[in-house]
């Protein structure tokens, strides 16, 4: 270990660790409603995430009236939507849903294209695993949007049977409305561990292992 009285005058030592110091913003002011809005829909294009997207925006449209739903994929999950693409969905939709975060760098980047979509004013809802809750944290911390939950639903999703499918798509379902209008219950951590358990039925039923699922949940609470 390098200590003090081992340095020469004149010795510059950097700290390679950085600082993080973020510009704090708040989400997008939320609707009352979600009935006659826009939906758009965000697929990063990670195996499955446009079966998971598509699934869900059926079945939320079942019990919400969307006035439209447009559906946009980026075609690198490893990089941030181009500026133009978040511009195009913001002036096309209310709401927004995107997935999905299941590796390091989809994880980052679906976190990072929320952001930027709910600066621009655009309620977002991104769909991330119970693996990467803390990568989505981090995130969200280093860019200064503490405020933003992210739909948490079981890992993995590139190689799971269509039962798997249709039960992360219910869990997306149960999430997705508290996100986009910013319940209270959802800000506290009772509420947020409510809001998880919404999926926690489904998340268990293709294991049958309790167990299992007490551990997903509690993966997923991060705290905002």
């Amino acid at each position: 270990m390098l200590t003090s009285t081992d340095m020469q005058p004149g010795t510059v030592v950097y700290d390679p660790r950085g600082v993080i110091d973020p510009v704090v913003t708040s989400i997008a002011p939320r609707p009352k409603t979600l009935d006659g809005l826009r939906l758009g829909v965000l697929d990063n294009s990670k195996w499955n995430a446009g079966k998971l997207l598509r699934g869900a925006a059926i079945a939320l449209g079942k019990t919400i009236a969307f006035k439209d739903v447009r559906h946009y994929v980026k075609h690198s999950f490893s990089m941030e939507a181009a500026p133009e693409l978040i511009a195009e969905i913001a002036g096309n939709s209310d709401i927004v849903l995107t997935a999905i975060g299941d590796c390091g760098s989809c994880t980052s980047c679906c976190i990072r294209d929320a952001i930027a979509l709910e600066r621009l004013g655009i309620p977002t809802a991104a769909v991330v695993t119970t693996e990467f809750v803390r990568e989505t944290e981090l995130q969200r911390s280093a860019l200064g949007m503490d405020g933003l939950l992210p739909i948490i639903i079981r890992h993995p999703v590139s190689a799971i049977t269509h039962a798997e499918i249709a039960d992360r798509i219910q869990q997306i379902e149960a999430q997705a409305p508290e996100i986009w209008l910013d319940h209270p219950s959802s800000r506290s951590s009772g509420g947020l561990a409510r809001r998880i358990a919404a999926g926690a039925a489904a998340l268990a039923r293709p294991y049958q292992d309790p167990a299992s699922a007490r551990e997903a949940l509690a993966l997923a609470c991060c705290q905002p």
